[in-house]
């Protein structure tokens, strides 16, 4: 009894323990729900998965909203009050918050198999720990001493996008309703993920480069912020109001903004530090799956809708390149610094971030080159268990940290 009583001690000690250990296992369960739907669709087995909702989209909604959010959750608890010297989020709202979205999950992968009912059950207590942690969040912007808040800003708007992605969602489970389906999808991305993965890269990357490389000059200016983020959000709304044919130039100004942060946050010096690296790889990918957005849209353009030239590559560029790539980079980061770890990223780590950057050109390989789309199913679950394997040994080494004391005796 002693023994659990210590483990919820140090689970509870700071908010990015349990949601990062909540978003390690969703890392492997999401995957592993989708490798064996993929194995049937290559034909490796018999059938793939049961499910009560399109695979395919549940996949979309197990990744966007039950796998990132643990990650993004623990992250800004932790910094919201440190970027605004506001008040800490307490642990008995960080922890609610935790397993409201863990039960959640849980009854939604039950719902799978069972019917719709625990299905619908497990996204109310998901919209339930949403809203906790959309107040919890806007309490601490609210009550901090005046200063910048502009990072805070679009975090917690991008926040509530995502919670009504979700509410969009259940609706669609309850009602069928396609149009409540594609509001999910398009928020998830372009209004949620998207704006707090630049705002997060925006605020973090050019800080951690000029803590370890000599005669660094932080860059950092908020207008191309704010220009990058409405691209963001014109490609969604473009998408909705099915004007897909015109999102090409907002992509194309995002790519840029992107390639241009890149090189100027000093990509090719950030390869000395490793831990600094994973994030500069990760970045990279935003203006590289933004460039084949661009261009994809400008061919659709051009031919009049009739080209659809590199399918859901960009997209995948997008969500696993830059979107999981961070998460893993950052979550190594945090995990070390807050575990009272050196910040020096190990051989292991190291080997399993290239490995996943194999994840997403396998992916992508057969939406590119025609060549290869006869074998797409086989590459598309080669990448899954890579996946599956790299997350998988990344939990077996990080998720241990979550439930021990730190290292150097401080607390947190």
């Amino acid at each position: 009894m002693n023994n659990r009583v210590t483990i919820w001690k140090h689970l509870s000690a700071a908010p990015h323990r349990s949601l990062f250990l909540a978003g390690a296992f969703q890392a492997v369960l999401t995957v592993l729900w989708w490798v064996v739907e993929l194995a049937g669709r290559a034909g490796v087995t018999e059938n793939g998965g049961i499910s009560t909702i399109t695979p395919v989209w549940a996949h979309g909604f197990l990744m966007v909203y039950t796998f990132f959010p643990f990650f993004v959750l623990g992250f800004l608890f932790t910094t919201f009050p440190n970027w605004m010297n506001g008040e800490k989020i307490r642990a008995n709202q960080y922890m609610t918050v935790c397993l409201l979205l863990v039960s959640g999950v849980v009854l939604f992968y039950a719902g799978l198999t069972a019917g719709k009912f625990l299905v619908s059950a497990g996204l109310l207590l998901m919209l339930t720990g949403w809203a906790l942690a959309v107040t919890a969040l806007f309490r601490v912007l609210f009550s901090a001493p005046a200063g910048d808040k502009r990072h805070a800003w679009i975090a917690g708007t991008a926040f509530i996008a995502g919670w009504l992605g979700l509410c969009a969602y259940t609706l669609w489970v309850l009602t069928d309703s396609r149009d409540m389906l594609d509001f999910s999808r398009q928020a998830g991305i372009w209004f949620f993920m998207l704006p707090i993965l630049l705002t997060v890269s925006h605020r973090m990357i050019p800080f951690f480069s000029s803590r370890v490389l000599e005669n660094y000059v932080v860059v950092r200016p908020f207008w191309l912020l704010w220009l990058m983020v409405g691209c963001a959000v014109a490609h969604g709304v473009l998408q909705l109001a099915d004007l897909q044919g015109y999102a090409w130039w907002p992509d194309l100004l995002l790519a840029c903004c992107a390639l241009y942060l890149s090189y100027t946050w000093q990509f090719f010096r950030s390869f000395r530090v490793r831990l600094l690296t994973v994030l500069h790889i990760s970045f990279a990918w935003l203006g590289i799956a933004m460039l084949f957005f661009g261009l994809q849209g400008m061919l659709f353009w051009l031919g009049g809708g009739e080209h659809y030239q590199f399918g859901l590559a960009p997209l995948h560029m997008l969500v696993v390149g830059y979107f999981a790539s961070m998460v893993l980079g950052m979550a190594s980061r945090v995990t070390l610094g807050h575990g009272g770890f050196p910040l020096v990223l190990d051989h292991l780590t190291w080997l399993l971030f290239i490995a996943f950057q194999i994840v997403v050109l396998l992916r992508v390989i057969p939406d590119i080159f025609p060549a290869a789309a006869p074998l797409a199913p086989k590459f598309y679950l080669a990448a899954g268990g890579i996946w599956l394997s790299c997350f998988l040994l990344w939990a077996i080494r990080f998720a241990p940290i979550y439930w021990r004391a730190r290292v150097d005796g401080k607390a947190g």
